[in-house]
Formats: structure tokens, sequence, C-alpha cells
């Protein structure tokens, strides 16, 4: 049954890649494409996996991290081209939360289920947990700002303000890398050891980047298509933008990290299961947000770190119930139902939520 379904998925891309050009349904093409990332998404994972085992959990969860979201930036950059910054500070606001409530909650709710404590370092928890805090005062900030500013008819300003706190954010990422792989790299190391894959399972270097180059192409043609069709697909199904990239966008798009940290929590490897989520946060609120932010420019459709009030009060409350539970460098299955549990009232609230229209700032 397995493999009948993950075959089924692999039918689903080149089912996904052809209906874009033979310009059939979008609600179908929506479904095709939602699908075809997931195959696409794991190949990645898979071939991160395999590389990163070369490097060590610190190394190997940033790398993970950084190709799962790949196809989040590849969709974000084609959402942008079509002039829908919403639905991608939706979905980035959404895989915030998604990681650090949904991937977090999976993983201790799987691993708690076969182990009965999980164990981490808490300096590496408390380490990211600093920047997510810096994650969230940088959504506040400008939007606050903005609200000045327009008062005193000045909205314009919002895009200097923003570029300004995309160059402190991309700043204090690149330190926070100096300070996790060079400073203090002996005290953020794994408490438990990552076990040896067997020979077997072991693919050359060669393999691994062939696999990954080749899912990274079609996850490119994959996430054109997608996003073409994401407004038809609201529209049918009588969902708004922010929901659509906030729950569903946000969770395609890390399918990768999403499968692949669930497996290592079984493993009893959380270690590597939570950089990977914090790492995935960290990265998209520090780096990749702010890289769109200068990205968006030149393709005629500028990023303000423009959020809406329900999307900062999602992340500002993820973070501080996820920091809270991190803190003592251990956890169980039951703190994975209770991140869950935030996850799904934010989801349910998002889909109620009536839509706002943000006027765009010239």
């Amino acid at each position: 049954m397995k493999r009948l379904i993950t075959w089924l998925l692999y039918a689903t891309i080149p089912i996904a890649i052809g209906m874009q050009f033979a310009h059939a349904s979008l609600v179908w093409e929506f479904v095709f494409a939602c699908a075809a990332v997931l195959p696409l998404a794991a190949w990645i994972g898979l071939s991160t996996e395999q590389l990163a085992h070369r490097m060590g959990s610190t190394y190997g969860a940033l790398f993970n991290a950084t190709f799962g979201n790949f196809a989040e930036m590849v969709i974000a950059i084609f959402a942008i081209r079509a002039g829908l910054p919403g639905v991608v500070r939706a979905s980035f606001t959404g895989s915030i939360v998604g990681n650090l409530l949904f991937v977090a909650g999976l993983s201790m709710l799987v691993g708690g289920s076969k182990h009965r404590t999980l164990r981490f370092n808490a300096l590496a928890a408390e380490s990211q947990a600093g920047q997510l805090i810096l994650a969230v005062a940088s959504f506040l900030v400008p939007a606050l700002f903005f609200r000045s500013a327009q008062s005193a008819h000045q909205p314009q300003l919002i895009h200097q303000v923003s570029v300004g706190t995309a160059i402190i954010l991309i700043v204090v990422y690149v330190l926070g890398l100096f300070f996790a792989f060079k400073t203090h790299k002996d005290k953020l190391a794994a408490v438990t050891e990552t076990p040896e894959m067997a020979d077997d399972e072991v693919w050359s270097v060669k393999r691994a980047i062939g696999l990954l180059l080749f899912a990274s192409v079609l996850m490119s043609v994959v996430a054109e298509g997608l996003v073409s069709a994401v407004g038809a697909a609201g529209k049918a199904w009588g969902m708004n933008e922010v929901f659509l990239g906030f729950v569903v966008l946000a969770i395609v798009g890390n399918a990768a990290e999403h499968s692949t940290a669930v497996m290592l929590a079984a493993r009893n490897q959380m270690d590597t299961a939570l950089n990977i989520s914090m790492q995935s946060s960290v990265q998209i609120a520090l780096f990749v947000t702010p890289l769109l932010v200068f990205l968006s420019y030149p393709l005629g459709h500028p990023l303000d770190l423009l959020f809406t009030p329900f999307e900062m009060l999602a992340v500002g409350l993820c973070v501080a119930i996820f920091s809270y539970l991190v803190m003592d460098g251990e956890t169980n299955w039951y703190e994975g139902v209770q991140l869950l549990a935030v996850y799904a009232v934010i989801a349910v609230a998002m889909y109620f939520l009536p839509a706002t229209h943000v006027t765009p700032v010239h």
C-alpha cells in the first residue's frame, strides 16, 4: 500500500507539469502541483539527509534546513512576480509557526511515543530562541512604524524601514552562524550521539548531489504552476489568501524538513530534529525574508515587512510557548501534543479570518 501511494505521488509530477502547459483547470492544477511538491520535497530531504550525515548534527541541520526552505523560496519568488506579496508574507509566518508548533510538536509526539524522555542541548535551543525573539521584533516594529507614518501621510517610508531592517536581520543571521560554528561550537554540540548509517544506506556524494539538483529543477517548474493557480483555488474553496499562504503553502513548501525531523526524532536524535525545525524558522525569519525584500524590488512588487496583526500575534505566541517548553533541555510526547494543539487553534482561526486588503505603498 505504501509503495502504491509513493508511485501515485510520483505520477503527479508529470501530470502537474503537463497541466501547466495544457492550460487546464487552475483548481486541479493547484491540487496536482501541491501533490507533486511532496515527492520532490522528499527527494530533496533524502539527498540532504545523506549529505548532512557527513557533516554532523549542527552543520547537517543547517544544510537540511537550507535546502528544505528551497522549495518555499522558489514558490515565494514566483508569488512575488505574480503580485501576491500578501501570500508570501503569510507563507513565511506560516513556516515559522508551522516549524515551531507543527514540525517540532509532531517530532516530540512521535519521538516521545517511542522514548520516555527526549533530551537535547538546552543552550543551542536557547540561542536559536533568542534569534526568533529578534524575528518577532522585526515583524512588530515596521508594522507599528507604518501606522505612525500613515498618520503623518508618509506611508512610503515603510520601504526604507523594511530595507534597513532586512540588512540588520541578515547581519545578525551571519553572526549567529559564526557563533554556532566557530566561537561556541563545542557548547552547542548534540547531547545524543548520531548513530552511524549502515554501509548499504550511505550514498555517494555524486548520487546525493545529482538527486538534489534534479529535484530542485523540477521543484522550480512545479512551483510556478502552484503559484499561478493559488488564487483560483482560494476562490473556488472559499479560502482567504492568508490561510492559503499560512497553512497550505507553508506545509507543502516545508514538506522536506517535516518528514526528516520526525524521522530523526523517532530515532531518538532530538538534537538534530529540533535543530532542523528551529534552524528552518530562524533562516526563514532572518535570511529568506530579508533576502526576498531585496529581490522583490527588481521583480516590481516590493515585499515590505508589513505583516497583518493576526500573523504577528501567531508568531509572537508560538515563539513564547516554544521557548518556554525547550528551556529545560528535555521533552516528551505530551509537550508535543500541546504544541500541535496551539497550531490547530491558530489554523482554525486563520481559516475563518475575514479577508483584509493592504493597500500597496508606492
